[in-house]
């Protein structure tokens, strides 16, 4: 079992440390239960004090990906990506506990630079290879979401080769993509014309919208914005305790 952590360099060493154990934690490399590196073991293989060390760790623990535990010392826990603050929602996942199909159709897909304003919504440099992805979500047919995506292709390249038959892009991402920051908002939209369409709703009609930003460290990851009619039965995001 590899222990293998690889600092990013970018921002203060507590921080590196959390993002270095993140990534096997959240892309399930690291099991439930399974013990992390000592403290002592930290300390020598990144050169740094046993406080920054220590900052680092509890970190994890407050965003509830580890449990510290006496005499047994540090463990993934048991529900760690959905320990987070806004749980990295999957749309196929909820229609699937609904009882209901999911269907996901790809209206738009297509690679180029990053234009001022994609670079502004995933708060990146303008000019950047992204990805840019338009899929339509429906349960047992009927259309549920509209999901306008942007992936910085320099924080995950390989995801030019996925088709998207068998998994979301969000779950993609979630999955092979370690992330250290996300950002949601929620709020009320009319819907455009397009929008309309999409969701064979009237122009004007009520619609909830979450726009979402991932980061590794300073990297931008993706930036989404869903878009589902109001009333529609699907969950957009969840709020948990800590603790």
């Amino acid at each position: 079992m590899s222990d293998t952590l690889t600092l990013d360099g970018e921002g203060p060493l507590h921080q590196q440390i959390r993002r270095a154990i993140a990534g096997p934690i959240l892309s399930g490399a690291w099991a439930p239960g399974r013990r992390i590196p000592s403290e002592h073991d930290l300390m020598a293989r990144f050169g740094v004090s046993r406080m920054t060390v220590n900052r680092a760790l509890a970190g994890l623990a407050g965003e509830g990906l580890v449990e510290r535990r006496r005499k047994a010392g540090t463990v993934v826990a048991a529900r760690r990506a959905e320990r987070a603050v806004f749980e990295i929602w999957d749309v196929a996942a909820e229609i699937a506990r609904s009882g209901a199909a999911h269907l996901a159709e790809i209206l738009r897909r297509e690679e180029g630079p990053a234009t001022p304003e994609e670079a502004a919504a995933l708060r990146a440099a303008p000019g950047r290879p992204v990805l840019r992805l338009t899929l339509l979500h429906r349960a047992d047919g009927a259309a549920v979401q509209l999901e306008e995506r942007l992936v910085d292709l320099g924080a995950a390249p390989e995801i030019r080769h996925e088709t998207f038959a068998e998994v979301t892009p969000g779950r993609w991402l979630l999955e092979r993509v370690p992330w250290s920051e996300a950002e949601h908002r929620i709020g009320a939209a009319a819907a455009s014309g397009a929008v309309a369409r999409h969701l064979g709703i009237a122009k004007g009609g009520a619609c909830l919208v979450v726009e979402r930003r991932t980061w590794r460290g300073a990297t931008a990851i993706t930036h989404v914005r869903l878009t589902s009619p109001a009333g529609a039965q699907v969950l957009v995001g969840r709020f948990r305790p800590e603790g």
